[in-house]
């Protein structure tokens, strides 16, 4: 469903609005469908035929990772200016259908081929994998969206899994705040979308938890506000002042320090 809505907008855009800019920095929105494709070929390519044209990315810290893999997008991305809008769709309808293929033969709880670093794990299940997969689509797609000037796709049918997966984050963001054990700190995203996440200090270290009656931190913000912090196309410091904040200040706020994205 994400997907087909992506052709069908796609489909629907003037020669002009390809170059309209995005919320993705330097990107345009030609340049953020071809990026979309790049993600399918490498699914493809990598996942499903087990072909790595490219050497391994470098071992030596997550900063290197980051710099391999941007470097290798803005590769990709430059040599696609080569391709036309219809070349782009044609593709991307074309590899989605088989990504989603691939999506669907695999054991959800298998070892991926690729961990969600920026949820700290070395190793994650296939599910956590394509949800990782899911969100980026879904921002890149919002993304476009707003470049245009086209409606959305908040639903909570569309974007409450995007939320939810980016809140599995959360521990991780917190790796180095030190607070005594049975602390929680409570996220509510305001919206059809939203919802309410927990987070828990135990001896383990933090922890998604279920609901905690009295949270020594809450941290509340729009669903529209949320997808762009975490994404980081919103600074933290600025979706502060939007944030509402009750209890502890400084344990509610390092929830905007969450990133779901290799950056």
């Amino acid at each position: 469903m994400l997907e087909g809505k992506l052709i069908e907008l796609l489909k629907c855009l003037r020669p002009d609005e390809w170059a309209h800019p995005t919320l993705a920095k330097q990107w345009t929105v030609k340049d953020v469908v071809a990026h979309l494709l790049d993600g399918n070929l490498k699914r493809l390519s990598m996942q499903r035929d087990g072909f790595f044209g490219l050497a391994p990315p470098p071992r030596d810290g997550y900063a290197s990772f980051v710099q391999f893999i941007n470097r290798n997008n803005s590769e990709w991305v430059q040599a696609a200016t080569r391709m036309s809008p219809r070349v782009l769709i044609d593709l991307l309808e074309l590899t989605s259908t088989q990504v989603y293929q691939l999506f669907s033969g695999l054991d959800p709880l298998a070892p991926a081929l690729w961990a969600v670093t920026w949820a700290g794990e070395d190793q994650s299940a296939n599910w956590f994998d394509i949800a990782r997969e899911y969100t980026e689509r879904w921002h890149h797609q919002q993304q476009i969206r707003i470049a245009v000037n086209r409606p959305g796709i908040s639903s909570r049918e569309l974007y409450f899994p995007v939320l939810d997966t980016f809140m599995r984050g959360l521990p991780y963001a917190f790796r180095s705040v030190e607070a005594g054990e049975g602390t929680a700190v409570e996220v509510q995203i305001r919206g059809e979308a939203g919802g309410s996440w927990f987070l828990q200090r135990s001896n383990a270290g933090w922890q998604l938890t279920g609901p905690t009656e009295r949270p020594e931190a809450i941290l509340g913000m729009d669903q529209e506000l949320a997808w762009r912090v975490f994404t980081k196309a919103v600074a933290a410091a600025d979706a502060a002042k939007e944030a509402t904040v009750s209890g502890d200040r400084s344990l509610a706020l390092r929830v905007l320090s969450l990133v779901a994205v290799l950056a």
